[in-house]
């Protein structure tokens, strides 16, 4: 193995709280609309863009959908920059140790900003060489992952992840695939399992 590939919610960290409040805030200017639950984000998580608008908005015609998912990033990623969110127990104390032999990356099912959000809310830019997503090029968490492949020329990289999507994914692109259990997603199939962060430092 010589690199990592990470998932982003559900492994690093949880903004569900913060971007719910902030998406119900949109929401308000739609009076017709009901408010988002917990359940109904948690349900979205690892999901591209187009796929939460048909979930949260069926009602909604797609360039409907489209408009308000706009509306709600825009407002979204500046928040998460300034103010952060639940980044999980011991994730920079793991980064730090695995950073010093394994090259660190980055790929999530989210939109331009919301990685950028990340780094800047808890300065963890330093351990990641790259990261990719579909709001910059408009492929699959599995296309992502192997363009990430492919740019950085790994030879033996792993993905881990919280939700089938990650799983589908990985195996899309033909690595191992790690999963997270403490996250958003329930998954039976994985080549490894981690109840929390720091179990990475036993795996690897």
């Amino acid at each position: 193995m010589d690199s990592i590939i990470f998932d982003l919610d559900g492994t690093l960290w949880d903004s569900s709280e913060q971007v719910l409040t902030i998406w119900n805030e949109v929401l308000k200017k739609h009076g017709d609309l009901p408010e988002i639950t917990k359940e109904q984000l948690a349900s979205c998580m690892g999901l591209q863009s187009k796929e939460i608008g048909q979930k949260l908005f069926p009602q909604l015609s797609e360039e409907q959908q489209d408009e308000i998912l706009t509306e709600c990033h825009e407002v979204e990623c500046p928040y998460l920059g300034d103010h952060g969110a639940v980044v999980y127990p011991d994730v920079e104390r793991v980064l730090t140790v695995l950073a010093q032999k394994y090259k660190l990356f980055i790929v999530s099912n989210c939109q331009n900003g919301y990685i950028e959000a990340f780094y800047k809310s808890h300065q963890l830019e330093k351990y990641f060489i790259d990261y990719e997503h579909p709001g910059r090029t408009g492929l699959t968490k599995g296309e992502n992952i192997k363009l990430i492949i492919e740019r950085n020329q790994l030879k033996q990289p792993i993905y881990v992840g919280d939700t089938k999507g990650d799983l589908t994914g990985a195996r899309f692109a033909g690595i191992p695939f790690v999963y997270a259990s403490y996250g958003f997603g329930e998954v039976d199939e994985f080549d490894y399992v981690i109840h929390r962060f720091s179990d990475l430092l036993e795996l690897f």
